[in-house]
């Protein structure tokens, strides 16, 4: 039976702020900022969301009810309509591509740690195809998944 070594925690605490430090001085950590800078100073991108906000709240009291709500038709197109304009911007395709490219970043790392330690640890990401790739039983059954090896 091979050797347990204890760890000491001060030490990988040190090692874990290294690594913070190197993901915040990253490229797509830069990206992502500079992103939400140019999207938070977009007067259309203000108005917009300021807009999709207040029908998003309408959408939530229509949605209490349902299709019988009379305005149901209407607040759901809206609500549809102010988030495809939204998504239109420059601004905001740029900062959601800089938020997937640093999710990506951050799930690579959390995926590299979790696999030291064992590869059917789970690592969360905001991805859903990441999400997809990632899950499945693990049994290589009716589903397809297999276990890492």
């Amino acid at each position: 039976m091979p050797t347990v070594e204890t760890v000491d925690m001060a030490e990988l605490i040190l090692y874990a702020d290294d690594l913070a430090s190197m993901i915040n001085n990253s490229r797509e950590v830069a990206e992502y900022l500079q992103a939400k800078r140019a999207m938070d100073q977009d007067a259309e991108a203000a108005r917009l969301i300021t807009l999709f906000e207040r029908k998003r709240e309408q959408y939530e009291e229509v949605q209490r009810f349902g299709k019988y709500h009379p305005d149901f038709n209407k607040v759901t197109t809206d609500v549809r309509d102010l988030k495809r304009s939204l998504e239109m911007l420059d601004t905001v395709q740029a900062f959601k591509r800089a938020e997937i490219n640093l999710d990506t970043l951050l799930y690579q790392v959390g995926r590299t740690i979790a696999d030291a330690v064992s590869p059917e640890i789970k690592v969360p990401s905001n991805n859903p195809i990441i999400e997809a790739m990632a899950s499945g039983c693990g049994t290589g059954g009716s589903c397809g998944c297999k276990t890492k090896k």
